[in-house]
């Protein structure tokens, strides 16, 4: 495998470890600013309307307006709310969303942390939301907060079960944790992925119907777990106020709109890794240089964090009931049996 350049460029000292830590963020950023952007026009698009015109050129500046405003508003505490929790909640929110970025591989020689167990990685770090949104709930002291909590935990705890489900069946299928194995088992051409079954012999088309399962199973489980709509319970204005941040403004209240953005590209980036071949070119070896693999990594993601959004103003709000119904009595079921086959499969190779 290539040797990673961040390494080779800045050593293995203090500053360059500092400089590794925060490259992330210097994708993380513009990418909230442009999916916040995306967010609105998409809406209005899909609602018949303009969205926001005045802030910019057709309103590309309105992202830049929505940072200022929260920059300005007031920062209130609760006077009754457990201070130092209720301040903690939304940085571990962020933290636990920008961890996942250490193993996240752009290209072939660009991962932050090519870790062997990346995989496992990133569904660790997943609990770090759980963690925060409790602790904001409780914190708050407020009845409407706390209940927002509960039913956003019950709702992502559920639907972990057959995320985690999903992604350990893709690493049987690869046989490895790492993410950069992961990428490297779906070499050549597009029908090599995962989601047509992985590379190999005309008889992986067999389980084809598996992995195109355990493709739609995550996918709605990352939906759940980032709370998009039709999963958006938590956030339900017209039954619980405004759900677990109720209580948050200002610059607080948008770490955990920017933790909801960036746990968006995570998911999708995990679904670009595992089902459509990460930063491989569909095309086998053509346009499959570093620059040309970070172009079709990122490309792959946005088109699934553009899929998101396209769902969100698209589909109603589920039932508690129902959410619960689809969670434990259909996906994780699926899931077992995805499990199961594949790994059968996998023995048998």
């Amino acid at each position: 495998m290539e040797q990673n350049f961040v390494y080779e460029l800045i050593g293995n000292n203090w500053i360059g470890i500092l400089i590794i830590c925060t490259l992330p963020l210097l994708f993380v950023l513009p990418f909230a600013i442009v999916a916040i952007l995306g967010e609105m026009k998409i809406a209005s698009f899909i609602q018949e309307r303009l969205g926001p015109m005045r802030t910019g050129p057709w309103g590309i500046l309105q992202p830049f307006a929505e940072i200022l405003k929260l920059l300005q508003k007031e920062d209130i505490t609760p006077a009754a709310a457990d201070k130092t929790l209720f301040n903690m909640a939304p940085f571990l929110m962020f933290i636990g969303a920008y961890a996942a970025f250490a193993v996240i591989p752009f290209s072939s020689v660009f991962i932050p942390s090519g870790i062997n167990v990346g995989l496992f990685f990133i569904f660790a770090v997943g609990s770090f939301a759980i963690l925060g949104i409790v602790m904001g709930g409780w914190a708050s002291n407020n009845k409407y907060s706390l209940l927002g909590a509960m039913r956003s935990v019950a709702q992502i705890i559920s639907y972990e079960v057959p995320a985690g489900v999903a992604l350990l069946t893709i690493a049987a299928l690869a046989g490895t944790l790492d993410m950069q194995e992961l990428i490297h088992a779906q070499s050549g051409w597009f029908w090599n992925w995962f989601l047509f079954g992985g590379a190999g012999s005309w008889m992986q088309v067999l389980v084809m119907p598996f992995t195109v399962a355990l493709f739609l199973i995550y996918l709605t489980a990352a939906l759940a777990e980032t709370n998009r709509t039709p999963f958006d319970i938590p956030e339900g204005e017209s039954e619980i106020v405004a759900g677990y941040h109720t209580e948050y403004s200002g610059m607080k209240f948008a770490m955990f709109f920017m933790s909801e953005y960036a746990n968006m590209f995570v998911v999708s980036a995990l679904i670009a890794i595992l089902f459509f071949g990460g930063w491989n070119s569909p095309f086998g070896d053509f346009l499959n240089g570093p620059l040309w693999q970070s172009f079709w990594f990122i490309s792959k993601s946005m088109f699934f964090v553009f899929f998101q959004i396209w769902l969100r103003w698209t589909l109603p709000r589920l039932r508690v009931d129902q959410l619960m119904y689809v969670g434990w009595k259909v996906l994780l079921p699926m899931s077992f049996v995805c499990f199961l086959v594949i790994s059968f499969w996998s023995m048998l190779r």
